[in-house]
């Protein structure tokens, strides 16, 4: 089972790295890094650089590709080799995903045109401009395509993905290797719960 995650400058490091931790367990999958060019790839964060050793160009199928988010996209976006890639890649996968505003690279690509989806709260006006009708929840599944809101998210539709790929007790047992059971100290994790002041200070960490 080849599960693919494109890298390329600015990725923001969870939505790569949260779903590769969870999917690397599942038996008999291999997870591999892509980028443009092989070598150096930076996050957006800054401290965080990977070695990929692929070009995208090099892979001509996958079980699973799972674009991350962060500022990559505007470059993978703007990329028409890249897009047509992920146009190839998506005719052969089990599943075509996103973390974060790697949706607005499946959008670029013409795959959302028509369905629902979801990505960061603050790139909803980006994934209705592709076609796409914005849903609030952390994870949304349409046919062979799933999609996940900010960040952290993308843990979240990897255990789900993990059960498609096997089965429930092993996407839960997934799950409890890796202790993921969240209990955030503060009940602020989304649009819809967080305080006006909450959401100024979150704007401005952009």
């Amino acid at each position: 089972m080849d599960i693919v995650i494109p890298l390329f400058d600015n990725f923001e490091p969870l939505d790569a790295i949260g779903p590769y931790e969870i999917l690397a367990y599942v038996p008999g999958a291999t997870v591999r890094f892509v980028t443009a060019r092989p070598g150096l790839v930076q996050d957006v964060l800054g401290s965080l650089p990977v070695q990929v050793a692929t070009s995208y160009a090099e892979v001509e199928r996958c079980d699973v590709l799972l674009i991350p988010g962060g500022g990559s996209f505007l470059t993978m976006s703007a990329d028409p080799e890249f897009l047509d890639w992920v146009r190839r890649m998506h005719t052969g996968t089990r599943f075509t995903t996103s973390v974060c505003t790697g949706s607005l690279v499946l959008g670029a690509a013409g795959l959302l045109t028509g369905l629902t989806a979801t990505t960061h709260w603050a790139a909803v006006a980006d994934l209705e401009a592709h076609g796409a009708t914005y849903s609030a929840e952390r994870v949304v599944r349409q046919g062979r395509i799933i999609t996940s809101a900010g960040v952290s998210s993308g843990i979240d539709m990897a255990v789900r993905l993990a059960a498609l790929l096997t089965d429930e007790v092993t996407a839960q047992a997934i799950q409890l290797y890796t202790e993921y059971d969240p209990q955030p100290p503060f009940d602020t994790g989304s649009l819809a719960k967080a305080p006006a002041e909450v959401v100024e200070r979150a704007r401005s960490l952009r």
